[in-house]
């Protein structure tokens, strides 16, 4: 992932905020020129459209929280456990960072790069526990699993934001139904998404 500098990242920071709040189409030079704190000079330095940025913005959001992930996985093999935990883990960080929530809740689902995060590992991980016995669900219905797997995530932050629930209540019952929804038994299910969920790595 390439790297930003300071005052790249105070933007970047800026800007999901605002889009957050407002959307693309709302927000302005200057608007993002007050909220980052900088001179309107230093927005134009380095931002070449309100548009740009925004591709910028979730690119950066998507691959830093897949790399976060896939990190957290380097010692869990069983696929249900690490779906377990990334349910959780999105969850979880609407509860610690509700801009970012918002921002994924807003556009996940209309906006590529946001859209892989979610389909990449997940990919993966349900392969996995098909052929392995773990999952039961038809190949053919690989792409509705990860769909609903992913609306279902998104539903829950959204229970998180509007402090309808706790992330580790929305957290919990989102793994554990999708988890028996996959074949896998009530007591299997309930075990998974309640154990305890580490910290997400920080990327060095």
């Amino acid at each position: 992932m390439e790297a930003l500098n300071p005052v790249q990242r105070r933007i970047h920071q800026a800007a999901l905020r605002l889009f957050a709040e407002k959307g693309v189409s709302q927000v302005n030079i200057s608007d993002l020129a007050q909220e980052a704190g900088v001179a309107r000079g230093t927005i134009y330095n380095n931002v070449e459209s309100i548009e740009q940025l925004f591709q910028q913005v979730a690119s950066q959001l998507s691959k830093e929280m897949h790399e976060r992930v896939g990190m957290s996985f380097a010692e869990i093999a069983d696929p249900a456990q690490r779906l377990a935990n990334g349910i959780r883990f999105f969850i979880r960080r609407t509860h610690e960072e509700p801009q970012w929530g918002i921002f994924l809740s807003r556009f996940a689902m209309s906006d590529s790069s946001l859209r892989e995060m979610f389909y990449s590992q997940a990919t993966v991980d349900l392969m996995n526990g098909l052929q392995t016995g773990r999952y039961q669900f038809r190949q053919e219905q690989m792409v509705s699993v990860i769909s609903l797997i992913a609306g279902s995530t998104l539903a829950a932050m959204f229970l998180v934001i509007e402090g309808l629930k706790t992330w580790r209540e929305a957290g919990s019952d989102t793994a554990e139904l999708i988890l028996r929804s996959l074949g896998l038994s009530a007591e299997q299910a309930r075990s998974l998404a309640t154990s305890e969920l580490p910290p997400l790595p920080p990327l060095n």
